[in-house]
C-alpha cells in the first residue's frame, strides 16, 4: 500500500522560505517520478515540481522556476520541496504526488498522470 504524506507547511510573510517533506511509503522514491502540486482556492490542481532518477532528473514550472528547489533523499524515501521568495500567490494547499513510471514517459506537470497522493499540507504566505 502506497502511502504519501506531506509536512512543513505553514504561514510565512511575503519573501520568506518553506520546506515540504513528503515521506513515501510503498514505492521508491528514486524508481518512480514524484511531483509537488498545489492547489489554490477556487483553482485546479497546478502542477509545480517532479524529479526521478539516480540522477535526479527535476523540471519546474514556470511558476516555480527559480525559486523552488525539489530534491530527494533515498536514505528516508523523502522528497522535499525548497521554496523561497515566497509570494502571496503561492498560498495554496501542497500535494506531494507519485506514479509508478518514470517521468520523461508521461507529462510530468498533468495530474492524470499521477496514482498516489497524499492529504495536502497548507502554505499560506501573507503579510
Amino acid at each position: 500500500q502506497v502511502q504519501l504524506v506531506e509536512s512543513g507547511g505553514g504561514s510565512v510573510q511575503p519573501g520568506g522560505s518553506l520546506r515540504l517533506s513528503c515521506v513515501a511509503t510503498g514505492i521508491t522514491v528514486r524508481r518512480n517520478c514524484m511531483g509537488w502540486f498545489r492547489q489554490a482556492p477556487g483553482r485546479g490542481r497546478e502542477g509545480v515540481a517532479t524529479i526521478y532518477g539516480d540522477f535526479d532528473s527535476t523540471y519546474y514550472s514556470d511558476s516555480g522556476k527559480g525559486r523552488f528547489a525539489i530534491s530527494q533523499d533515498s536514505a528516508k524515501n523523502t522528497v522535499y520541496l525548497q521554496m523561497n521568495s515566497l509570494e502571496p500567490e503561492d498560498t495554496a494547499m501542497y500535494y506531494c504526488a507519485a506514479t509508478t513510471r518514470a517521468c520523461w514517459m508521461i507529462r510530468q506537470l498533468a495530474e492524470y498522470e499521477y496514482n498516489y497522493w497524499g492529504q495536502g499540507t497548507q502554505v499560506t504566505v501573507s503579510s
